[in-house]
């Protein structure tokens, strides 16, 4: 996915050892990082956090390897951070400067793509699925097929995101989503053809709005907007797609030649204690893997079908592994068909 960048990851100790300015420089999604998180580390540290965002992995990546920007900390998803380790340009972590990380359950630690959590810390976990207006829509949508139907044809809202899209076509056709090759890419085409022309909003920020202005009736959100959804109007209904379909594990981690490493790691440790974490829970209510934060929350926010599958769901998710060169195969394909 990237080109291979030469250097040697510093030592550990090096973090502690510099001198630092009081600056901490964050690139992360939007809507994701709450402003009293962010407030509440300034007024505990001292330190003065900016903040840019991004709607998708891939506007994140094409910054950063453009060197457009100087960041700290980045909070990249799981597929991402495989191909950033490849390419070295992730810093190791210090893991004596994050004793917080003893918070986090085992089922989001020492995954495939980071193994031994050496460059990367979970924020939060989460699902890709489908929200339905049930005042509107009266049929029932159990998965990506019954979604993409001619009858909504423009009442449709679904993520910005050519990874996702092809995934969900993959779905369809009985594929994983990690199947990516110029084949099954060529079999996504013949579904997406017929898809992409029924939607009428595409939205990776904050696909919800679409969805509470009424502007449509249904959509393929992250479960993070369809958790706010549900827990603000009954009408709106959660579904994990039958065919299957992502779950995601957005990290922080520190680019390569980062300015305030030792800030950074500061950081890390300071949202994994369990309260900061039940606040970025209260405002952005994903599938939280702190242990302990979720024994903060309400009965509610645990019982919300979005903010925590099933375990009969759970067996229809899978993670995004890095596909390589493919990933420019799929921007051009997702162009190509919206232009049309």
């Amino acid at each position: 996915m990237l080109g291979m960048v030469a250097g040697l990851a510093l030592a550990g100790s090096a973090f502690a050892q510099k001198t630092e300015e009081k600056a901490l420089r964050i690139f992360c999604w939007s809507e994701y990082v709450p402003q009293g998180v962010i407030k509440a580390f300034t007024k505990e540290t001292g330190i003065k956090v900016s903040v840019e965002n991004y709607a998708s992995n891939e506007e994140m990546l094409a910054k950063l390897v453009s060197g457009g920007g100087a960041y700290d900390l980045i909070q990249p998803s799981e597929y991402v951070i495989e191909a950033l380790i490849k390419d070295r340009r992730l810093e190791a972590l210090d893991k004596d400067q994050i004793p917080n990380l003893k918070h986090i359950g085992s089922d989001f630690l020492d995954l495939g793509f980071d193994k031994g959590n050496r460059y990367s810390v979970p924020w939060m976990a989460g699902t890709v699925g489908i929200v339905v207006n049930t005042a509107k829509v009266k049929d029932p949508v159990t998965g990506f097929s019954d979604l993409f139907q001619e009858k909504y044809k423009g009442r449709i809202v679904v993520l910005d995101d050519g990874r996702e899209i092809v995934s969900w076509a993959l779905a369809s056709l009985g594929m994983g989503p990690n199947e990516i090759n110029k084949k099954t890419l060529a079999k996504a085409r013949e579904v997406l053809v017929k898809w992409l022309p029924l939607v009428k909003v595409y939205d990776s920020d904050s696909p919800k709005t679409a969805l509470i202005n009424g502007d449509v009736d249904l959509g393929v959100v992250w479960s993070g907007e369809g958790a706010i959804l549900v827990a603000q109007n009954k009408k709106f209904r959660w579904v994990v797609p039958k065919e299957g379909t992502h779950l995601f594990i957005d990290s922080l981690a520190i680019p390569k030649g980062a300015k305030h490493p030792g800030n950074a790691h500061q950081f890390i440790n300071f949202i994994l204690r369990p309260d900061i974490s039940k606040m970025i829970s209260d405002e952005f209510p994903y599938t939280n893997p702190n242990l302990e934060a979720q024994k903060l929350l309400s009965k509610e926010q645990l019982a919300n079908p979005a903010s925590f599958p099933s375990a009969e769901e759970m067996k229809r998710l899978e993670v995004f592994r890095d596909i390589g060169g493919m990933a420019s195969s799929i921007d051009e394909l997702i162009t190509d068909l919206k232009a049309q």
